[in-house]
């Protein structure tokens, strides 16, 4: 599983400097609309809209951008975005996962497909490499709640399936239908997460060198770029040793 734990504490320590740039808080802001033009207004009656809030919350989001946006929604502003999933492959075959939101399908899978291309990777078919990942939920908290017993109690209290702890943090994965539960029951307990949100779990890796690895990271990057795209996956699994280098 070190594969797993090291990719979230990449895209912990990416958070981190992601927060100075406005991009993210836009990124937050159009799942935030989306999710309470799907649903109820109130958070406490939409629950995917409870979650978006709450990792715009964990992301430092103020809390005017996030009334804001629940707004844009009620007033029927915002233009009407679509979520698709893109499939592809990276450097040394590793298996992506792109997650977009747009109101351009056609632009948007056609910048998706040329970052592909000009960062040595190739756009898949839908399911390509889906299968190779679960759908899962994912609560992270700062090492400084409690040691992993502690934690790992909580977890199966609150009804989750399983733990990495670590001295970066601790990531706890659920079902994919009981995040909001699971979510909810940790907060009474542990109170606020760093993140809460759902992922794509790897369930097969692949071993990744360090030039292979920066390659990986230059294809997330442009990824990410991109205002359409909500969030990149990868199944990479590296060694101590390349993480250090990167």
């Amino acid at each position: 599983m070190a594969g797993h734990s090291k990719w979230a504490n990449i895209q912990h320590r990416k958070g981190r400097q992601d927060k100075l740039r406005a991009k993210v808080f836009s990124k937050l802001s159009k799942e935030i609309t989306i999710a309470a033009k799907m649903g109820d207004p109130d958070p406490d009656k939409n629950p995917r809209l409870r979650l978006a809030v709450k990792e715009a919350k964990g992301q430092s989001m103020p809390k005017d951008n996030i009334e804001r946006a629940i707004k844009k929604a009620v007033g029927g502003e915002g233009e009407d975005y679509e979520e698709i999933r893109y499939e592809g492959y990276g450097p040394n075959g590793v298996a992506v996962i792109v997650e977009a939101m747009t109101d351009n399908r056609n632009r948007t899978a056609s910048t998706v497909r040329s970052t592909f291309t000009k960062n040595g990777g190739n756009l898949g078919e839908t399911g390509s490499v889906g299968f190779m990942f679960e759908r899962k939920g994912e609560v992270i908290y700062p090492a400084s709640v409690g040691d992993a017993d502690t934690v790992m109690m909580a977890a199966i209290e609150a009804g989750a399936e399983d733990v990495e702890s670590s001295e970066d943090g601790h990531v706890i994965y659920c079902a994919d239908t009981d995040l909001n539960d699971v979510s909810t029951a940790l907060e009474a307990e542990l109170g606020e997460s760093e993140s809460t949100k759902l992922i794509w779990r790897p369930t097969t890796t692949t071993e990744m060198d360090l030039e292979n690895m920066e390659k990986l990271m230059k294809l997330i990057d442009a990824l990410e770029e991109d205002d359409d795209v909500q969030r990149v996956t990868t199944n990479f699994e590296a060694s101590d040793e390349v993480m250090s280098q990167l």
